[in-house]
């Protein structure tokens, strides 16, 4: 890592992103394309959760923002609903899959590759801000963005969704062994408190957070019981 002057919050934090966010869009377009057939998330079907809330009633068809689309499979899946979908993706590899995807579906999604935090939308215009297996990429130090971001992006009252490793999904490293190592190894794995701490608060009320359903890997939906489900709501229940 190059000696870099700190003087600033943001000169803290671009070196802590150069210490520890080596797997940029290019790693993650090498790492989909080897594990095309093997990683868990490139499935063909929506998050068994998604649908549930949908089916019963507690989502909408709406404005969506999707952080981190993978290869698409959730973004189709809420375009066919009848959604506005907008996607984002760090990987050139996953955000021309999701392109394919959608196209191959007759629905219009629309997507940009580039991190979250470089993501162009207009604040306050989302119904929906959903995230299947992002946020636990997500280094410690830019937890806070994350959940600004999440908080500026939706309408008041809107719902975020989030799909992240249990403990015993993620890599078993602590915050501070994230510094002390220069890595998230597989991603992080959260305990339900910390979840809590972060998203049932002044900013959001937490509807939904309970174990993943595994489902049997033959659709119509994805679930695995090491992943968290989660729903919540902007400024209290709406």
């Amino acid at each position: 890592m190059l000696d870099q002057f700190i003087y600033s919050t943001d000169d803290v934090l671009r070196m802590l992103d150069a210490l520890v966010m080596d797997r940029g869009g290019a790693w993650w377009s090498e790492f989909l394309s080897a594990h095309a057939t093997s990683c868990p998330f490139l499935v063909n079907w929506p998050d068994e959760n998604l649908a549930e809330w949908f089916s019963e009633g507690m989502l909408a068809p709406g404005r969506v923002l999707e952080l981190g689309c993978g290869n698409g499979r959730n973004a189709t899946y809420l375009a066919g609903l009848g959604c506005h979908v907008d996607a984002v993706d760090f990987s050139a590899q996953a955000a021309s899959w999701a392109k394919d995807r959608a196209a191959s579906a007759g629905v219009a999604v629309n997507i940009q590759c580039c991190s979250m935090f470089d993501a162009a939308f207009t604040a306050g215009s989302y119904d929906l801000v959903y995230d299947s297996g992002c946020f636990h990429h997500l280094p410690p130090h830019r937890r806070r963005d994350y959940v600004e971001l999440v908080h500026r992006a939706l309408t008041p009252g809107g719902s975020y969704g989030l799909v992240c490793f249990r403990p015993e999904g993620g890599s078993g490293y602590t915050d501070q062994q994230v510094y002390e190592r220069a890595s998230l190894g597989g991603g992080l794995g959260y305990a339900e408190d910390r979840l809590r701490a972060l998203w049932d608060t002044a900013l959001f009320f937490l509807r939904v957070l309970r174990q993943m359903k595994k489902t049997d890997g033959q659709g119509p939906c994805f679930g695995e019981d090491f992943l968290w489900t989660l729903l919540a709501a902007k400024d209290g229940p709406a």
